[in-house]
């Protein structure tokens, strides 16, 4: 049975790419744990980014000599994403199209801009590569929106947003089983994607860390019993669980992730005009729709973080 979910799957995650916007190539085969990471600094608000100045530009009029203006001009946003995060950035096994959350907070960024929510271009990358993608300057992203965890040693790479979704890190297990937390894992095998914290996270607290390319890797393992668990973010579980009727999201969050979108560090502007979109969507009910929309299983919509600035 497992291994015909397991097809299911693979065969969701694959619908529809011949039709979808220009990607970049995810490699097949799980990789090794990354060893070498961005040291943290001693202190840092992760949570606390640039405060907006002044009101929004219309769109369409971005300030001469702004970031915003050079996006105008090229006529699209580049967003940075996945294509298998259910609920957040997974394809759509109908339409092909990449749709969630994190696409719908894209779209608000872009409609500010252009007037126009579509003019939102998606570049899938993989997700151990989040914070690389502003180096290349043939194919770089604008900004990256991929349930991306804002901490200290990522803000050494990136400048991040203002937080856009709290979430936390917990546990995917077989229905029925006993497991509770990552303390009833120990010498078991548990499975994250590739550049995640919660892959460290697993590593610290004495399971054996499996790393995979993403979260539909990650799955088709668990229904192949070939890990015993998945562990990362309860929004991005929940959204596994949708896809597996054998499944269930157990324990307590055990880690604070607060989401936010990721910029380049050379155009602090944008990231000031970012955190200007998200508080207008904190007070015109447009974070709460989108949460409604793509979240609501996880049960009533919560009030949006409260933006914490520098």
């Amino acid at each position: 049975m497992r291994a015909r979910i397991a097809l299911m799957a693979t065969t969701l995650l694959l619908a529809g790419c011949t039709e979808a916007p220009p990607t970049t190539a995810v490699p097949d085969k799980p990789v090794e744990i990354q060893k070498s990471q961005a040291k943290a600094p001693e202190k840092c608000d992760a949570r606390a980014s640039f405060r907006p100045t002044g009101a929004l530009p219309a769109p369409g009029r971005m300030p001469a000599g702004s970031y915003m203006a050079e996006i105008q001009k090229s006529g699209r946003l580049i967003l940075g994403t996945s294509q298998d995060s259910p609920l957040f950035s997974s394809r759509d096994p109908f339409t092909g199209r990449v749709v969630g959350f994190d696409i719908d907070m894209g779209k608000l960024i872009a409609k500010a801009i252009f007037g126009d929510e579509n003019k939102l271009q998606i570049k899938v990358i993989p997700h151990g590569d989040r914070t690389k993608q502003f180096d290349d300057e043939g194919d770089k992203v604008d900004l990256v929106i991929n349930t991306m965890t804002a901490n200290c040693a990522r803000w050494a790479e990136v400048d991040f947003s203002t937080t856009y979704l709290e979430a936390g890190q917990r546990l995917l297990v077989a229905k029925g089983s006993k497991v509770d937390g990552l303390d009833d894992l120990a010498g078991e095998k548990v499975c994250a994607a590739v550049g995640s914290t919660s892959l460290a996270n697993i590593a610290k607290a004495g399971p054996e860390a499996v790393a995979r390319n993403g979260w539909g890797e990650c799955l088709v393992a668990f229904q192949q019993n070939e890990v015993a668990a998945i562990s990362t973010d309860d929004t991005i579980l929940a959204g596994l669980a949708k896809q597996d009727p054998f499944a269930q999201v157990v324990g307590l969050p055990f880690t604070e992730e607060p989401y936010a979108v990721a910029i380049s560090k050379e155009h602090p502007d944008f990231t000031r005009f970012v955190n200007a979109v998200l508080e207008q969507s904190r007070r015109d009910g447009s974070w709460k729709d989108t949460y409604v929309k793509w979240l609501s299983l996880l049960g009533p919509a919560p009030q949006p973080p409260a933006a914490r600035y520098r």
